[in-house]
């Protein structure tokens, strides 16, 4: 049965995670397309990126979550029957991260201070203001040697590797905590208390024709499916609904 998985924060630091791992998803996608039609996909992401880094404090909040990490995985690899390698890899590997974010400059500064993505940078935040013609530095690089442009843009992500694997770990740790339960409602509408949870994943068959709608926070949430309506847009699902839900 094929399904379409939706993940829904119930708190900012959860929501800057994802949105931080969709730009990272957008920026590998276009490693593997010709930069020449992929390059505003590429600098939208990676200036987003830059720009969530600097409204939150993402770096703290990611060693935070990893020194929690590194806790329970203490206390897991006590455990009977554990894999105990898996465990001691995933540890070294918290651990390394924790000791490279506290660095005292963090890696991805130095994007800030590139000239050449900082001119870009002015003309991106405009709407529509990063048009080719607009841009000439922009269609000069895109149209050197793919050589040059790979070793350009794999140098400027390497920057970002640490944010990237310590999200990484952290995001597959909590959808990791929880499994799916399947959840039966008499109309299109379910709620609960979403006291201690992060995130909430719902995964829907994909021949049903209709999508969840959420709402609330770290205390109470509700989902409100929806059908798609030519007239209106969407419409309400009265119907008996059985979807998975797992509470992360």
């Amino acid at each position: 049965m094929t399904t379409i998985l939706y993940e829904h924060p119930l708190n900012e630091r959860i929501r800057s995670y994802l949105r931080l791992e969709q730009f990272f998803v957008q920026i590998n996608e276009c490693l593997s397309i010709d930069i020449k039609t992929s390059h505003n996909t590429f600098f939208t992401a990676l200036f987003a990126i830059i720009d969530t880094l600097e409204r939150n404090d993402i770096r703290g909040d990611l060693i935070k979550d990893l020194e929690k990490l590194e806790q329970n995985l203490i206390v897991w690899s006590q455990a009977p029957e554990v894999d105990t390698s898996a465990i001691e890899e995933n540890l070294n590997h918290t651990v390394s991260l924790i000791k490279k974010l506290k660095c005292s400059t963090p890696q991805w500064w130095q994007l800030k201070e590139d000239k050449f993505l900082s001119s870009l940078k002015q003309r991106f935040a405009i709407q529509g203001g990063n048009s080719i013609f607009d841009l000439p530095q922009l269609q000069f690089w895109v149209s050197r040697p793919i050589t040059e442009t790979q070793a350009d843009m794999n140098h400027w992500l390497s920057l970002l590797d640490q944010i990237k694997y310590a999200l990484s770990l952290t995001l597959k740790f909590i959808r990791q905590k929880c499994e799916f339960e399947t959840i039966k409602t008499k109309s299109g509408f379910y709620q609960d208390s979403g006291e201690g949870l992060l995130l909430l994943r719902i995964r829907i068959n994909a021949e049903q024709n209709f999508y969840p709608t959420v709402s609330g926070n770290r205390f109470r949430y509700s989902i409100r499916f929806m059908h798609p309506c030519e007239i209106s847009g969407r419409k309400y699902s009265e119907q008996a609904t059985s979807f998975e839900l797992a509470k992360c």
